[in-house]
């Protein structure tokens, strides 16, 4: 079956391919750090930060460009926050006035700067009647540019408040969910999370939620240092990977002591090689007994054709998929995303049959072994 769609960049199978840890969106980069790249990586490090969510496009427009100097400041920030091992990502604002536009930028931006990942800002301009066409040839032309690159919705914390964003659109292609749970004239951000991911998982189209939190103030209210602990408590408590919060330049002019309470704060990274790297190493050994040691012995594994179960079953799909399907593949790992006991991966192969650049796996792990894995590629 032909594919329609190459892959981007390679990445290396490592754990760090999987957003884990404390991350900072960043609006304006001259605004942080007096615009200076190689402060905020640092900060970034000093903070134990793993990720930076840079804002790349507005629309249909290139965003963070310097107003006096016309210098795009983004591919300086990409490089500072790399050589300090934060992984960049972009995000965009997104209004449908002319969505195929508003995607090709969001392309162009993300493979300029070869960003880790991508977020998407789909709020209020999206619940107009009709939109929900618009959302789709916005993500379908987005997905289709960037077929291996994470993608992440980040909108409402709660759902069911705003039926009229056309929720299935968006999360049909992205990869996760970063809700906007913003606590504002509150003072509960745990039960507020916990709410958010129960009606997240009730969407049609889950997918593993990376909350963004409040470090801002508005009039009288702020969060503050003892609301953002009690939010990442939350978030490790439901096994959640990673959180973010808005906004970098806002917390420190006018919140000093909730970065700081950011700042300090430890989050358990994992450490050990994941599954995601495990298996795509095991495929490069050619060994089905490689692969097969990393499945519980009553695992099932399924395809568009057929489910099996047990590891005789497993052990004959793979000596099949290695002599005929896949002959003398050289595998790699283009993206992992997930928590603890869920993964979602994709890969790309070069074999003596054919390439792969369209794949699509899920693996639900039991006590670190696969219990469940469904496979999807194709073979060009």
């Amino acid at each position: 079956m032909p594919g329609e769609l190459t892959t981007m960049n390679r990445i290396k199978a490592t754990p760090q391919t999987i957003l884990q840890g404390k991350g900072y969106f960043i609006w304006k980069i001259r605004y942080c750090e007096g615009g200076d790249v190689n402060a905020i990586a640092d900060l970034a490090v000093e903070s134990q930060f793993t990720h930076a969510i840079i804002k790349v496009a507005n629309g249909s427009r290139t965003y963070n460009i310097h107003p006096q100097t016309g210098e795009d400041l983004v591919g300086p920030m990409v490089k500072a926050l790399r050589n300090k091992d934060i992984s960049p990502w972009g995000w965009q604002y997104i209004y449908g006035y002319d969505p195929i536009a508003e995607a090709d930028k969001a392309v162009q931006r993300v493979k300029q700067f070869n960003l880790a990942g991508f977020v998407i800002d789909a709020e209020a301009e999206y619940k107009a009647p009709g939109m929900e066409r618009k959302a789709r040839q916005y993500m379908n032309r987005l997905r289709s540019g960037l077929p291996n690159t994470p993608l992440a919705l980040s909108s409402y914390r709660f759902p069911s408040y705003h039926p009229q964003l056309p929720w299935d659109a968006f999360l049909d292609k992205c990869d996760l969910a970063m809700p906007q749970v913003y606590w504002e004239q509150s003072y509960n951000p745990a039960s507020q999370l916990e709410r958010c991911v129960n009606e997240y998982q009730e969407q049609t189209h889950s997918r593993p939620v990376i909350p963004t939190g409040s470090a801002y103030k508005r009039g009288d209210w702020q969060a503050t240092p003892e609301h953002v602990i009690e939010f990442m408590d939350k978030a490790i408590e439901l096994d959640i990977p990673a959180v973010n919060y808005w906004e970098w330049a806002h917390t420190r002019k006018h919140l000093p002591e909730t970065w700081d309470a950011v700042r300090d704060y430890y989050w358990p990274v994992e450490e050990k090689e994941d599954i995601a790297a495990l298996y795509i190493s095991a495929l490069n050994t050619h060994d089905p007994e490689k692969v097969l040691a990393l499945y519980d012995d009553d695992a099932v594994h399924v395809t568009s054709k057929r489910t099996i179960q047990g590891k005789q079953a497993i052990r004959e799909w793979y000596q099949e998929f290695f002599r005929e399907i896949l002959p003398n593949g050289v595998f790699y790992l283009t993206n992992s995303i997930g928590a603890k006991s869920l993964r979602f991966i994709n890969w790309t192969a070069n074999s003596s049959a054919g390439e792969v650049n369209i794949s699509s796996d899920t693996l639900s792990l039991y006590q670190g072994k696969i219990m469940y894995h469904y496979s999807f590629f194709i073979v060009t």
